[in-house]
């Protein structure tokens, strides 16, 4: 492991991209998720209803595929990631690679989809820990930097 590569990218960066990212891959998803929009609006009862199974199911997918084909090819990043100026690499400062980001998304996605505990926990690790790495991150050795 050894001391942090200089210009890791700060949290709340990572946080603000991450929200960018996921209201992305949410309007990309919620066409082909929702089989009507009262799944979503309940008009009786006057308020937002929780996803369906597989409005989750199809974000998660497209959740995976974006973090990991953009991570891969697009130097680490994604258009969150673009926009406030941060990108993922190796914690070697190496480019990071296609295999490399289908584990850290995998170990992100497995954490996600234990609902607010797994991501809380996943993303709150970044708070004390000296190099700002998630769980997913440390899984992959990757880290996050400024671009």
């Amino acid at each position: 492991m050894g001391s942090p590569p200089p210009g890791l990218a700060g949290r709340w960066r990572r946080l603000f991209a991450g929200a960018l990212d996921w209201l992305i891959i949410n309007l990309l998803s919620t066409p082909f998720g929702w089989t009507t929009w009262q799944a979503a609006w309940d008009t009786g009862r006057g308020f937002w209803d929780g996803y369906t199974v597989q409005h989750v199911f199809t974000a998660g997918l497209v959740g995976f595929l974006y973090f990991w084909l953009l991570h891969s090819f697009w130097n680490g990043q994604t258009p969150g990631k673009k926009v406030f100026g941060i990108r993922v690499v190796q914690d070697n400062g190496a480019k990071i690679e296609a295999g490399q980001t289908a584990v850290r998304q995998a170990v992100a996605s497995v954490f996600q989809w234990l609902c607010g505990f797994g991501l809380l926990l996943d993303v709150g690790w970044m708070i004390f820990d000296p190099r700002k790495q998630c769980l997913h991150d440390k899984a992959a050795r990757t880290v996050v930097v400024y671009a």
